[in-house]
């Protein structure tokens, strides 16, 4: 089960049925599945209180991962800061929620076994994102095509009486 929650922050506006669809589509792609995995979003100072009591670490960050998994069923916490996510974006060149995806992904990303320690294993995550940020804009298109489909099929509505 994929859950959104969130601590001293406003749920961003995300479709959780699509964003977990895609989430457990990458999982697959990985030869994972998806089992309880709570996306938890905060604010910076959260953030930075679960960095410094869990990691040790006095920075701010845009997620942090608790990783719970066994064999290959995924589970964990991920904690992703909004306010760092949004920084983010204006830093990359990017939108607000663009950026947001990336860390969604990032986050399963390092359940399934990637990391990003070493020069070598970011370009290997930046390429897995990409490709699942990829994936993830072709289903959306998919599915407005599929809605426009659907519409174009539809009989024309009853003319009002006279």
């Amino acid at each position: 089960m994929i859950t959104y929650n969130t601590i001293n922050a406003a749920m961003p506006d995300i479709s959780e049925a699509e964003v977990s669809a895609w989430v457990r589509q990458v999982a697959k792609g990985y030869g994972k599945v998806v089992g309880d995995v709570n996306y938890i979003f905060v604010d910076d100072e959260t953030m930075l209180d679960i960095n410094r009591r869990f990691l040790g670490h006095d920075y701010y960050t845009d997620h942090i991962g608790f990783d719970y998994s066994e064999g290959n069923a995924l589970s964990g916490d991920i904690y992703i800061s909004l306010d760092t996510v949004a920084s983010n974006a204006l830093l990359f060149g990017t939108t607000p929620a663009d950026e947001l995806h990336r860390i969604i992904i990032h986050g399963l990303l390092h359940l399934c076994g990637l990391r990003d320690k070493s020069p070598d294993e970011q370009a290997l995550m930046r390429q897995a994102e990409d490709k699942a940020l990829r994936e993830q804009r072709a289903r959306g298109k998919e599915q407005e095509n599929t809605v426009a489909s659907e519409q174009s099929s539809c009989p024309p509505p009853l003319a009002p009486c006279p």
